[in-house]
């Protein structure tokens, strides 16, 4: 197949295998099958929902196929790129977020997207986005340098500068502008990407998406039955205030959904089930917690 074009077919069948294979990693941790909810846009495309809640590992799960088009971009998309504004579009992408019961579990996110905005007489344009990232409740160094050289090795085939400039846009993206505080230990994360022309960039986009597997599993499959208790349990629903308030306020993909007229249970399928607020609420110094924010939530070189 000549990769020198753009092939929103070549990405398409490219996602759909990588949606079936983490589903399929996963069901295999959780021993507990994912369902799948087929679903259809009104003003075009549709996607493939999959999800595992109240699971033995996952107390909830989402891996989402969308492949949808319309003729006018929403702003979210074309803030950036102005000169787009008006054309019509057709986006897909695999995104997945996971929620471990167990509070020593981190949760993770990745996605895999392509984007193409079209108009008569003109080339279109197109980019790919994505990356992945790690949110723990309770920090371990060893489980930050193993998702972030599992990023690094994804990205080194295609550029030594890719790396640091996609773990730089990730720490300054996932970022709670409202708290001055990052959402997790960051991974990488790229967007509006197209510098190596189509077939080294979908390239790399694959070896992004195939590399989520070894980069969360292990993890995982190390901390899913460590015994906790009452205490780690509430600061773990009290840190994914933080991941929802950062999906809900900042998140791009999740306000292209909605501004798209995306469905909206597949776009907040990333929520947590469970969820606590607390008013002005510090952790004791010195406490497993309090360590969370200055050992983890703090930008740094994990590789070092």
């Amino acid at each position: 197949m000549n990769l020198s074009h753009p092939s929103a077919a070549a990405v398409k069948t490219y996602l759909t295998g990588l949606q079936a294979r983490i589903v399929a990693a996963l069901e295999e941790v959780d021993g507990n099958s994912f369902i799948t909810d087929a679903w259809e846009r009104a003003e075009g495309g549709g996607g493939i929902s999959r999800l595992l809640e109240e699971g033995n590992v996952f107390e909830r799960g989402g891996v989402g196929f969308s492949h949808v088009f319309g003729k006018n971009l929403p702003p979210s998309a074309a803030a950036n790129r102005p000169e787009i504004a008006g054309r019509s579009w057709e986006a897909m992408g695999v995104s997945l977020v996971l929620h471990p019961r167990n509070p020593y579990a981190p949760t993770a996110h990745m996605n895999v997207r392509f984007f193409t905005a079209v108009a008569e007489g003109m080339a279109p344009v197109w980019w790919f986005g994505g990356g992945m990232d790690l949110t723990p409740y309770y920090g371990f160094e060893e489980d930050a340098r193993h998702f972030h050289a599992t990023c690094r090795d994804a990205l080194q085939p295609f550029g030594e500068d890719l790396h640091p400039r996609f773990k730089q846009w990730c720490d300054d993206y996932f970022y709670l502008k409202h708290r001055k505080e990052a959402r997790g230990v960051g991974g990488i994360f790229f967007d509006d990407f197209n510098a190596l022309g189509f077939e080294q960039s979908f390239a790399m986009l694959q070896s992004v998406g195939d590399g989520f597997i070894d980069a969360y599993v292990p993890l995982v499959k190390r901390r899913k039955d460590m015994p906790y208790g009452e205490r780690e349990r509430d600061f773990q629903l009290y840190r994914r205030g933080r991941y929802v308030e950062f999906n809900l306020v900042w998140d791009r993909g999740t306000l292209f959904g909605l501004q798209s007229g995306g469905r909206t249970e597949s776009i907040l399928m990333s929520m947590p089930p469970l969820v606590k607020w607390r008013y002005d609420w510090q952790p004791e110094p010195g406490s497993a917690e309090a360590g969370l924010y200055s050992g983890f939530l703090v930008p740094r070189d994990w590789l070092a």
